[in-house]
């Protein structure tokens, strides 16, 4: 038997004994140690920080700039004084309101997470905390989604499309007629 068949043979015998015990391992393990099961220490941080987790990827992706990365940007978008002032305003506020509802949104997992390892959860519990779990995430979405859309009224099309080109984003046709360079 040459070494690729054995070492087929082997793998089927492994497989075959794994699931005939019934023994899998869940892609959640160690993930019961969590304080929040429902949020890695990630999650945490970046809702403590106001940060936009990939929320307003539809905003990002279609021309409409993200205001922290504008700043990040700004020598190379040619940004003027009253340009930078109005961005870094917009970002204050956004930040100001994301990490209100950060907060709202990790006090809300914590206590539905309570609720479930109490055994005090119930089905009208279970619905009330998630849809304000829901309402809450939705409302952090529109806090940045919104941002995008104010931040995009403050730059020329020439500097949203120099956006586009820096953040790597080329070759697509964006929407309102500005045309990503690169493609």
């Amino acid at each position: 038997m040459n070494r690729t068949a054995l070492f087929a043979s082997l793998v089927a015998i492994v497989a075959s004994t794994a699931i005939s015990t019934g023994q899998t391992t869940s892609p959640y393990a160690g993930q019961e140690q969590r304080t929040i099961k429902a949020l890695s220490d990630q999650d945490i941080r970046e809702l403590l920080d106001g940060r936009g987790m990939g929320l307003a990827k539809a905003a990002e992706l279609n021309s409409y700039p993200g205001q922290l990365h504008v700043l990040q940007l700004a020598d190379q978008l040619g940004l003027s004084d009253a340009q930078r002032k109005a961005t870094e305003s917009l970002y204050a506020n956004m930040r100001e309101r994301a990490l209100s509802i950060g907060r709202q949104i990790i006090d809300a997992e914590r206590a539905l997470d309570r609720a479930f390892a109490d055994g005090r959860i119930d089905p009208a519990m279970l619905r009330s905390q998630v849809d304000a779990i829901a309402i809450l995430q939705g409302n952090l979405r529109v806090v940045h989604l919104e941002t995008h859309l104010a931040q995009r009224s403050l730059l020329t099309p020439e500097q949203i499309s120099r956006y586009d080109v820096l953040r790597g984003y080329g070759g697509n046709e964006a929407p309102h007629g500005t045309r990503r360079h690169g493609g």
